[in-house]
């Protein structure tokens, strides 16, 4: 089976397509998500015909405009850039998220200098020009830097994201579109939405009981930007322990009094901070093997994504 289409700057797996002709190789890319992800590598400064070695470029802010231009000369590549975005944005509709090279005026997701048309430093502000072209035209996908992926809470909700976003592009999107797929896709994610925001949780059901009301299509453009709304927010400890405690309600009629305090136990201790959040799951979901309950079975939250990831036992 071939992984998840994900886009990365190249440098990011180790080519030499820096200005400076070097790189910026992330093992975590090459040698952990690579087997789970199928990446598509792009470096805009390279593709666009800027060339390696080349001139180091930055943002410059103009009355009509921001402009790439070379650090040192006047030297401006912002058409070559903006022919080359155009070119490229309608094949990438199919990646189901994107990691960026930071600090870059081409990828640089935030925190980008922006300069005066002097080349000066007026703020901190910017984005970088492919960046900011990537994510206007495809605002559900999960984007985030690479530099940010050693965060262990920011690492487990991008690719938290990117799994369910592909859930939704390859079972609801486009043609697969029915009432159908959208009531099964909003049963599978319930839990998972329920941990990330309660508040939108408790919208989207609702959204879901009139599926009359308007078209479809509408229907599930607005859901879907709601759902991927929720899930860029960071779960507490305390929405993970209220989800946990929710799937617990649906199992205590398999469990013996003592297994059932164990858990408890796990949850409480998790929530204490005192050990991470897979050992309680693990033992919600040898629960659910012993005592199957059928409307857990498919539950995302359950297992968001492989195992062999080990993104809970940092979280």
């Amino acid at each position: 089976m071939s992984g998840i289409p994900v886009g990365i700057s190249t440098c990011l797996l180790g080519k030499e397509v820096r200005h400076d002709g070097g790189h910026k190789h992330s093992r975590y890319c090459t040698q952990v998500l690579a087997n789970h992800f199928d990446f598509r590598s792009i470096c805009p400064e390279l593709e666009a015909g800027l060339g390696v070695p080349r001139p180091a470029i930055h943002l410059r802010e103009y009355e009509n405009g921001m402009r790439l231009i070379e650090t040192k000369g006047q030297a401006d590549h912002t058409e070559a850039m903006q022919g080359f975005i155009e070119d490229i944005l309608p094949s990438l509709a199919n990646l189901r998220g994107y990691i960026l090279m930071a600090k870059s005026p081409s990828c640089g997701m935030e925190r980008i200098k922006v300069h005066n048309a002097d080349g000066n430093v007026m703020n901190r502000d910017g984005r970088g020009m492919f960046a900011a072209a990537l994510m206007k035209a495809y605002p559900l996908m999960p984007v985030e830097e690479e530099g940010r992926l050693h965060d262990s809470m920011l690492r487990e909700n991008f690719i938290e994201r990117v799994f369910a976003y592909d859930d939704w592009m390859q079972n609801v999107a486009g043609e697969n579109l029915s009432k159908q797929a959208l009531i099964d896709f909003h049963t599978r994610h319930k839990f998972t939405l329920l941990a990330h925001s309660e508040k939108i949780y408790r919208q989207l059901g609702p959204m879901l009981g009139d599926l009359k009301s308007e078209p479809l299509e509408q229907i599930a453009d607005r859901y879907i930007h709601r759902f991927m709304e929720a899930m860029t927010q960071r779960v507490s400890r305390g929405s993970h322990v209220n989800a946990m405690q929710h799937l617990l309600g649906f199992l205590k009629d398999g469990m013996s009094a003592e297994e059932k305090a164990v858990l408890l136990e796990q949850i409480e201790a998790y929530q204490r901070r005192e050990i991470p959040l897979v050992v309680p799951m693990t033992l919600l979901r040898l629960a659910q093997r012993k005592e199957p309950v059928d409307y857990l079975h498919s539950q995302k939250y359950l297992t968001p994504y492989p195992d062999e990831l080990g993104l809970r036992n940092t979280v």
